[in-house]
């Protein structure tokens, strides 16, 4: 039989539908039974679920060959014990041509519940949006899905699934599809409940007796309430008369926030850079940033004199504005546009910076910064942001293999 098959603009069409018990040799068996027609194949897609396979093909073939394709096909099916259905018709090659202009809505779960999906599905419709895909980037220690989308804009779609998120208490991010997307990025985390899970200045503050007073301080500012620059004054004042030997015994109390490790090793990996802008302190941190690999960091300064913390910082003060600053400096100094940056934070003073990336995300944060930034995590594993950018979990554990 002749093998030469042109594709016209209307052309006649098959879709083919295999389910089944997945085994070893279920695909090449499927395309050897069609392999002696004059078949073209213009789309497939395979999932695995399970021990469960669903295999689809969209085929372009000669009219006159659909009634044999699909006898080949029904013995097929019953020498591999699975399901196939075909449904032939005519054609436009024209509309099942790539599409441009897709979205990717990446969902955070833990866990995710079919009234999230349901809503999600239903929301993307009254924006006219069509679901053209939907897998799954990770299964623990949060489920990851990911919806491509077409017909829609970024816009439109994030602000509808905005409501979505909050309803159903689950993370969703929306981003642009296309080449870029893979490109090298700049990633700048915030310090302080973000890239560690303890608020340094108020460690400093248990061992001074003020505990309590700073806390205070930390809450307005965080929420913004407070100028940033003035309520670390305020704090730091707070500190006079601390042993310097307090800073190493800090050090000592951070812990990482869980996935913090993965999330750099990974990214550093895949070639992006991490950085980290902090309105803490470099005397507590920068062994630690140091350990993790990273070069480019930028934080406030304690004063200390013959021993003892003075209650003053030295050098420009690590504020909101000087975080945005941050982030526009290093995105230079590694050579990506401000498109190519991913900032995270958790407080008032991250806005800025959020705002300004490519990518803002809130990672466990006050509702304000929550509400302004592109997406947000609410569930503790700082990895979580590696679903947001498309990377799986299987890509993860296979690159620390």
């Amino acid at each position: 039989m002749p093998k030469d098959n042109p594709i016209h603009n209307d052309a006649f069409t098959g879709l083919i539908l295999l389910s089944g018990i997945d085994t070893p040799g279920i695909t090449q068996a499927l395309f050897e039974t069609l392999s002696p027609f004059a078949i073209t194949v213009l789309d497939i897609e395979q999932v695995v679920i399970r021990d469960r396979v669903i295999l689809t093909a969209l085929i372009a073939l000669d009219k006159s060959h659909a009634k044999a394709v699909e006898e080949d096909l029904a013995l097929c099916a019953t020498t591999l014990n699975v399901d196939i259905a075909v449904a032939f018709s005519q054609s436009s090659i024209h509309s099942i041509a790539a599409k441009t202009g897709l979205l990717h809505v990446i969902v955070l779960g833990n866990p995710l519940k079919p009234s999230a999906i349901a809503m999600i599905a239903k929301t993307l419709a009254t924006q006219n949006a069509n679901i053209e895909r939907i897998f799954r980037n990770a299964s623990y220690p949060v489920t990851a899905v990911e919806f491509v989308v077409s017909g829609a804009s970024q816009q439109n779609v994030r602000t509808s699934l905005a409501q979505v998120s909050v309803s159903e208490n689950i993370d969703i991010a929306v981003q642009p599809g296309g080449l870029m997307r893979w490109a090298k990025k700049l990633i700048l985390m915030d310090v302080d409940s973000t890239l560690i899970a303890q608020e340094v200045i108020e460690l400093l503050a248990k061992k001074a007796g003020v505990g309590e007073q700073v806390v205070k301080i930390t809450e307005a500012a965080m929420r913004g309430d407070i100028d940033f620059e003035q309520s670390l004054r305020d704090r730091v004042a707070l500190l006079k008369g601390l042993p310097e030997s307090a800073i190493a015994e800090v050090r000592a109390e951070i812990t990482l926030t869980p996935g913090a490790r993965t999330l750099i090793r990974t990214l550093t990996r895949l070639g992006h850079t991490v950085a980290v802008v902090s309105g803490g302190f470099i005397e507590v941190i920068e062994p630690l940033l140091q350990d993790l690999g990273i070069e480019l960091y930028r934080a406030n300064s304690l004063e200390t004199s013959q021993g003892i913390i003075t209650g003053g910082l030295r050098g420009p003060i690590i504020d909101r504005a000087a975080k945005a600053q941050t982030l526009v400096d290093f995105a230079s100094a590694v050579g990506v546009g401000i498109e190519q940056t991913i900032a995270i934070g958790d407080g008032a003073n991250d806005l800025d910076m959020i705002a300004a990336a490519g990518l803002g995300i809130a990672f466990n944060a006050k509702p304000a910064v929550r509400a302004a930034a592109d997406s947000a995590v609410s569930q503790p594993y700082l990895d979580s942001v590696l679903y947001l950018m498309g990377i799986s979990r299987e890509d993860v554990e296979e690159a620390d293999r």
